[in-house]
C-alpha cells in the first residue's frame, strides 16, 4: 500500500469548445487546479481555435495538459479492435492541429472501449444483441492480433514524436491478463496495448452497493486508477445515465484509490465543478484510510475468481478438452469385481 499523503490528481474533461471555454471563463476553475497542483485530460473532440485557446490558457498557467484522443461518433466514438486506422488518421489530424496553434502536451491518451454503437445496442438490445453479435466474433483472434500490432506501431510514432502515451481501459484486462486470454478483446473489441501509464478505469457508479469493493480488488493490481463519475458524460440514444456521485462517495472512493496509488484522476472536471468539489479537495484528510465492506468485498474476490477461471479455459482450451477426455474416461471405465 501506498504510504505517503501527496496525490498526483488529473481531471478529465470532454466539454465541447464552447463549454469549455465557459468552464474557464472567469479564471476560478484554473486557479483550484494550480493550487491542488492538478493536470488535466482533454477530450480532443475538435480541432477549434477555441480549444487551441483553453490549451493555452492552461499551459500558461502551468497545468499539464494530456490530449485524450477520440473518433468522431459516427465512427464509434472511443479506440478498440475495430478501430485502429481511425486511431492513426485522429492521431495525424491532432499533430497537424498541434502544430497549427503551437500547443503544447504532457502526452497522448487513448481511450479504449467497445465501439460507441455497440454499446447503445447493448443497452437497448440486451440479450438479443448478445446473440447476435457475440457468437461472430468468438474465434476473432486474428482481428485483435492485427489490431495489437497496429496500436503498437501507433504507440511507437507517439512516442517518436516525443510524447509519452498512456491509455485507459476496462478493469477487466486484468483479469484477462492475469488468464493470458483475449475472449474479452475479441467479444467486446477492446484491445491491450504497450503504453507508458495504463489507468483502469474504476467507475463506482456504474456497480451499485459492489463499487467499492470493485475499486478496492482491482486498484490494487492498478499503476494508475480513474475515480468517478462526478458528472454527466457522453450521451448517446439507449445508453443510460448514471447519477454522480455525491461529495461523501467520492471522497470514499480517492481515500479507496489512495490507498494503493497515488496516481489518481477524476471523471470528470465538470462534474467537479458543477458540484463544488474543487475547493473541497483543498482540504481532504488524504491520510484518512477506510476500507470497503468485508462481505462486498469477498463478493467480489468470488466473482474475479469465477471470471478468471472462465478467462483461462478460453486461454487452454486443449488442456480444458483432455481433462474432460481423462474424466469422461474414467467415468465410463468399467469396474471389475472380484
Amino acid at each position: 500500500m501506498v504510504s505517503n499523503s501527496s496525490s498526483r490528481l488529473t481531471f478529465f474533461s470532454e466539454l465541447g469548445s464552447r463549454e469549455l471555454q465557459a468552464l474557464v471563463a472567469d479564471g476560478a476553475v484554473i486557479e483550484h487546479l494550480c493550487a491542488l497542483e492538478a493536470s488535466v485530460s482533454l477530450a480532443v473532440l475538435d480541432h477549434s481555435p477555441e480549444r487551441a485557446e483553453v490549451v493555452r490558457l492552461l499551459n500558461q498557467a502551468g497545468i499539464p495538459v494530456t490530449a485524450w484522443l477520440l473518433l468522431p461518433k459516427e465512427e464509434g466514438y472511443f479506440f478498440n479492435v475495430d478501430s485502429p486506422a481511425g486511431a492513426v488518421q485522429s492521431y495525424a489530424e491532432f499533430k497537424e492541429w498541434t502544430a497549427q496553434h503551437q500547443l503544447a502536451w504532457a502526452g497522448v491518451g487513448l481511450d479504449i472501449e467497445p465501439d460507441i454503437r455497440d454499446l447503445s445496442g447493448l443497452a437497448s438490445g440486451g440479450r438479443s444483441w448478445l446473440l447476435r453479435t457475440l457468437p461472430r466474433r468468438w474465434l476473432d483472434y486474428a482481428r485483435v492480433r492485427r489490431a495489437q500490432i497496429a496500436y503498437a506501431a501507433l504507440v511507437a510514432q507517439i512516442r517518436a514524436d516525443g510524447y509519452g502515451v498512456e491509455s485507459y481501459q476496462f478493469p477487466f484486462i486484468a483479469d484477462e491478463r492475469r488468464a493470458g486470454s483475449t475472449l474479452l478483446q475479441r467479444l467486446f473489441r477492446i484491445v491491450e496495448i504497450p503504453v507508458d501509464r495504463e489507468i483502469l478505469m474504476l467507475y463506482t457508479s456504474f456497480w451499485a452497493e459492489l463499487g467499492p469493493a470493485m475499486l478496492w480488488s482491482y486498484g490494487r493490481e492498478a499503476q494508475a486508477i480513474a475515480v468517478g463519475i462526478t458528472g454527466p458524460g457522453v450521451e448517446s440514444e439507449g445508453i443510460a445515465k448514471v447519477r454522480p456521485l455525491d461529495w461523501e462517495e467520492f471522497a470514499r472512493d480517492l481515500s479507496l484509490a489512495r490507498r494503493w496509488t497515488t496516481d489518481i484522476s477524476v471523471y470528470s472536471l465538470e462534474g467537479c465543478v458543477r458540484q463544488g468539489f474543487l475547493p473541497r479537495l483543498k482540504s481532504l484528510d488524504w491520510t484518512h484510510q477506510i476500507e470497503p465492506p468485508a462481505e462486498t468485498v469477498k463478493r467480489m474476490e468470488r466473482l474475479r475468481r469465477a471470471a478468471q477461471a472462465i478467462l483461462w479455459m478460453d486461454a487452454h482450451p486443449t488442456l480444458v478438452l483432455g481433462a474432460l477426455v481423462v474424466l469422461l474416461w474414467l467415468f465410463k471405465r468399467p469396474s471389475f469385481k472380484h
